[in-house]
């Protein structure tokens, strides 16, 4: 794992060489190396007994809103404590030598907060808050979050009244039409795709690799396990994020 696999860095060459882009995709691998918990991974004794599929939906915002934010309060404040790793700061790097395109399926901000320009967020972002009824997004700051509360009143709306929700993709929701579009260009435009830290189980985010192989692109599967993609890709190194990235500078 101290060197990027030779099939892999010619793959970087080639694309580098002839002028050609670079698309990255991330998923919670890439953040889980910040102490960031994959959506499916909490185990939090406070959050423990809630099926996060349950909480992430309007329903569930619309029976008992105080809960949903409280949840997402709680997710909000792990993000701000986090901070990027190696593998955010090596895209963000590489993004300054490459022709490169940044979508993640990450609601957090991770990527930004590295240096790097993200082209997509597919999956929302925690921090884009907008009110829940009339869509406004909400100009203010956050309310105030003391750890270990459970239940938070969500913000009102200064234009309609209504709550204050998420910027996230709930499930039942269709992703956002600009970072979709977004996505599929450069997918379908790049010569190389880096697929970093995603299970491939959460569609239609994890079709963005067969898309971009259909149009002639190298994929490279960058996990430390196998993933439901590592039988399409064309070359798969187990590493992760922090590690492996980095060795792409050289």
């Amino acid at each position: 794992m101290d060197a990027v696999p030779a099939a892999i860095a010619e793959a970087l060459r080639r694309a580098t060489d002839t002028g050609g882009h670079i698309c990255v995709l991330t998923g919670a691998g890439m953040s889980a190396e910040s102490g960031i918990p994959t959506f499916r991974g909490t185990h939090d004794s406070l959050w423990s007994r809630f099926d996060p599929m349950r909480l992430a939906t309007a329903e569930a915002w619309r029976e008992d809103p105080a809960l949903v934010w409280g949840w997402y309060r709680w997710r909000m404040q792990l993000v701000r404590d986090a901070q990027p790793n190696a593998g955010h700061r090596a895209l963000a790097t590489l993004a300054q030598r490459v022709p490169l395109s940044l979508v993640t399926q990450n609601v957090d901000d991770l990527h930004e907060r590295a240096g790097s320009l993200v082209d997509a967020h597919v999956h929302g972002s925690l921090f884009a808050l907008r009110c829940f009824a009339c869509g406004r997004a909400h100009a203010g700051s956050l309310d105030d979050y003391v750890g270990g509360m459970q239940r938070v009143e969500p913000m009102r709306c200064a234009a309609c009244g209504d709550r204050i929700r998420p910027g996230v993709v709930w499930f039942g929701e269709a992703l956002p039409d600009d970072a979709w579009s977004a996505a599929t260009d450069a997918a379908m435009r790049c010569t190389l795709m880096l697929v970093v830290g995603t299970s491939g189980l959460v569609y239609p985010a994890a079709g963005l690799p067969a898309l971009a192989r259909r149009h002639g692109a190298t994929v490279v599967e960058i996990n430390p396990e196998p993933t439901a993609l590592s039988a399409e890709v064309d070359h798969v190194w187990r590493a992760t994020a922090a590690h492996g990235l980095p060795r792409f500078l050289g």
